[in-house]
This record gives C-alpha cells, structure tokens and sequence, in this order.
C-alpha cells in the first residue's frame, strides 16, 4: 500500500517504539529503521520526514554511531531527538562535549515560540531530559530555539534546510506538551496530511490480500487472543470459504481458553468460520521437557506451532498461505527492526523455524501496535468483549512459568491465573487496567498451612497500566483485593504457599516476565 510515511532512524534509544506510536497518533504512518540503513534506501522509501532516535553512547567517541553528512541534504525535514539532536550538530560542524551538569527527568524549558516546532507551545514547559553530553556550539546556520537553567542548547532549528534538534524527548508522557511538537513537526513541517486511519487502512488491506491470494487456499494460525482473532476476521472478510482457522490448543492456554475460543470461532459460533481444533498439550509438554532458557522456549513453541500448521494443511489439501497476528511491536522486539537489542523472540517472528512450508505468510497487522489492532477490530464489527479481551502471548503460560514447563506448573498457574482475572472482575477494575495476571516463579520457599511445614510455589502477581504496551507502569491495585486474591490462591491452589506482587516498571523490565 502506498502511503505518505515518516520514518525513525534507530541509533539504539529505548524510546524507538515509542517516537514511532506518538507519531501514529498524529495519523501519519511511521516505520523504524537502523541507523545502517543505506541512503539510497532511503531516498527509495521516499519518506516525508525523518526523525533520529536517543542512543545510550557519546556521538564523539570512535565507533559510536552515525550517519553521513549526505542524509541531511536531501532536502527532507529532519528532527533529531536526544543523541540525534547531538549527532545532526556535530556531524553538520557544530561541538559536543561531555556536560558539566548532567540532567535527568522533568525540567523546565524555555522555548521560543517563533519556531515552527513550538507553535502553540507554552513558553515555559515541562519536558523529559535525559543526557551527559550537551550540545556545546551548534552547527553553522542553526539558531538556538530553546534553553535550560543547565542546558544552554537544549534545541536548535535550521529553518531553510527543514532541520531541527531538540535535546529532550517528546515522545514520553512526561513532556507535557511533546505530542504537539511532534504534530507540529510531521503535520505542518513535513506536510503530512494525517490519514493514516484504521478505516482505510482495513478497506486497503481486504483489497490487498484479495489480490495476493486469488483463488489460493488459506491457513490461519488462530490462538483465541486479540491479534490472530483480528487477522481471522479481516482474512474471512477477505476470502472467505477460502480460509481454515486452525486452532492449536498447546496446553498452555488459560484456564477453560480452548473451550471458549471454539465457542466464539467454531462452527456454532458468531463468525462460522472453518474452525479445526488440534489438542497437542502432551506433544508441546513432551518437547518443553527439561527446557528453562526462555529464549528456547520461545523458539521451541515458534517451531511446533508451525510444524501443527503443516500437517495440518497437508490433510486440508494444497494450502498456499499461512497467516499470522504479528503485530509490530513483535517484529521490533524481535531485532528485525530499529536497532536495539533483541528483547525477546516472539514465536511468530524471530522464532520461527529456518523452513516453513508454505508459499508465503501473510501477516496482515505486521504494521500496527496494539491499541492500532484494536481499532481494527471494531471496524471490521467485532465486538469490544472481544477486541479489549486481556492480551495473552503465543508461547502462552509457557512464558509465564519461570524455568521448565511442567503439566503440574500449568495446572497451578491457570487456576492462580483464574482466581485473579475473577477478583480483578469482581472489583470493577477490569476494564481500568491495561494488563493484569498471574505467573509462576521458580522459587519455592518454607510455609506453615494447617500447622505442618509446607514447600511451596511462590506466584506473581501482575497488573499494569499502558497505552501503547511501549511503557508500563504498575497498576495500584488496592490492598484488600489483593488480600483477597492471595487468600484464595494459598488456600484454593494445591502446591502454593506465597503470593507476591510485581510492581517492576517497563522499562527496566517487560509487561511478560520471559
């Protein structure tokens, strides 16, 4: 699909994902590239603007990150953020040292409202810093447009060349006016006309797949969650009795999921699709044995979920295409997009086998985050009990037990699970936090239950809030429902004796705990 696109240069930021959602919000659709990637590519990507990323180095010390000069004369408007503000003045002749106060978290900026990227911005605003380098003399043909009490350039434009360098981060929550520096960048710099909308973007993708699958047969990996039931629909409007839903029951799935997902997608359900369930707990369990890495864990369920699929499409008889729910933050996540570091190898991204046997897959929300995959959903009529469901990962419980994967550890974590989810209901707080469940720790500890010693599973507690599933911050669940989940865990779950509460953040830590 053709669409007006700005793009993310990636010098290695953990803020990547997000400078490319808060971007989206704008409607303007965005993509995350490494800083590696060539410039013709670039120049062939024909993106009306370019925004460079933070990154954890110094962009004077040898071997730090960097582009060539040429990117900035291309004559397409560019924002740096960050380490990407400092690199676009160093490498255009300006200086950067290390800085004698080093700035950290909320401060006030200054900012001169005569330059384009701060029209309507207050002139005194709060903004998130993040650096030990500061921009020491700026490039020739900048002028200085905002400052700190610290922070002498904290950003600086080049209004003929569509250039601007901003020392802070927009994209955080925490710079309490960032997004309408970022509209006034892609919207009125680049010229964008914001239609990057959910509901073209569905009629543009039924077209697509039409197109690409003609008259070809179509298997699509069903897990029950948001995202594959979002991609089913969207392929069953496309093609119709053209599409076989498999649903792969791992044995990994919470507590009565299987029963439900055939409920909603099997053949008396709402949808009508042609629905093949496959019960392969003890094959999944079998091949989990002994295996506590989670990155091989991951990558074990990526390879048998697609082995399933195959033999499954060997007995419908000449499937062409394979489709899966990949979202973008999986393929970023992943290390196949941007350049940060592998997080984790989602099972339908970077775990997939080496051979799959199948012409092509077809991965329809590949380009879109969560709350995107959502919006997707209503307009293709699904209703919201189903599209705000609670997210629920691929590897499934299989990521949510620390260590080996055990039938005994699944029958403990779905029923801990199932009594959470149920309290968190009865309280009216499902609908008010982002993510919420419960996991199995590897840890097991000395209790005292009905006066004899105990040696038991310690279960986690998990409750976030997110917007975009970017960042999180732990929910504040109050401490009687808590009580009252801990109470009915240690007394309703065999083989639990602790119950605890995560409050880690994402960042440092991520929303799964593998």
């Amino acid at each position: 699909m053709k669409r007006e696109t700005v793009i993310v240069l990636d010098f290695g930021g953990q803020y990547n994902q997000l400078v490319a959602r808060r971007v989206r919000e704008c409607n303007v659709y965005c993509e995350i590239y490494s800083y590696r990637t060539e410039l013709e590519k670039i120049k062939a990507m024909n993106p009306r603007g370019i925004i460079l990323t933070g990154g954890p180095n110094s962009c004077y010390e040898p071997g730090a990150p960097t582009y060539t000069k040429e990117l900035f004369e291309l004559g397409i408007p560019i924002l740096g953020l960050c380490y990407g503000a400092q690199l676009m003045q160093l490498v255009l002749g300006g200086e950067v040292k290390h800085a004698p106060v080093r700035e950290y978290g909320k401060i006030e900026v200054t900012v001169d409202r005569s330059c384009k990227l701060f029209e309507n911005v207050s002139e005194k605003t709060i903004c998130w810093m993040s650096h030990n380098d500061y921009i020491a003399k700026i490039a020739p043909g900048f002028r200085i447009t905002a400052h700190t009490a610290d922070c002498p350039v904290a950003a600086a434009e080049n209004e003929e060349q569509k250039l601007y360098a901003i020392q802070f981060h927009p994209e955080v929550l925490h710079t309490q006016e960032g997004t309408k520096m970022l509209e006034n960048f892609v919207l009125h710099i680049c010229g964008c006309a914001g239609d990057w909308r959910m509901d073209s973007f569905v009629e543009e993708s039924i077209k697509a797949i039409r197109a690409k699958v003609g008259d070809g047969k179509v298997l699509c990996a069903l897990s029950g969650g948001v995202d594959s039931s979002v991609a089913a629909v969207l392929l069953a409007k496309a093609v119709g009795e053209q599409l076989t839903c498999v649903f792969v029951d791992h044995g990994l799935l919470r507590k009565n999921e299987g029963d439900e997902v055939e409920a909603v997608f099997g053949p008396d359900g709402p949808y009508r699709l042609n629905f093949i369930r496959v019960n392969a707990q003890e094959r999944f369990y079998k091949k989990l044995a002994g295996v506590s890495e989670p990155e091989k864990k991951r990558k074990i369920i990526g390879e048998e979920f697609i082995r399933v699929f195959e033999e499954e499409a060997k007995k419908i008889g000449a499937v062409d295409f394979l489709v899966q729910g990949t979202i973008y933050p999986d393929v970023v996540e992943s290390g196949l997009g941007g350049e940060s570091a592998v997080i984790k190898s989602h099972h339908n991204v970077g775990g997939l086998p080496d051979y799959v046997d199948f012409k092509e897959i077809i991965e329809p929300l590949r380009d879109l985050f969560k709350d995107e995959v959502r919006k997707a959903g209503l307009e293709l009529g699904i209703p919201e009990y189903l599209v705000y469901r609670q997210p629920f990962p691929g590897p499934g419980l299989g990521i949510r037990i620390i260590g080996e994967v055990t039938a005994e550890k699944v029958r403990i974590v779905q029923d801990a699970d199932a009594i959470y989810r149920e309290e968190i209901a009865s309280a009216g707080l499902d609908r008010s936090i982002g993510q919420y469940f419960a996991a199995l720790t590897n840890m097991q500890s000395v209790g005292v239950m009905g006066d004899e010693r105990t040696y038991d599973y310690a279960v986690a507690l998990r409750a976030v809030n997110t917007i975009d599933f970017m960042t999180a911050e732990a929910a504040e669940i109050p401490f009687a429902v808590l009580q009252r989940v801990m109470s009915r865990i240690i007394n309703e779950v065999k083989g639990v004796n602790r119950v605890l509460y995560d409050l880690t953040s994402k960042p440092p830590g991520t929303i799964e705990l593998e």
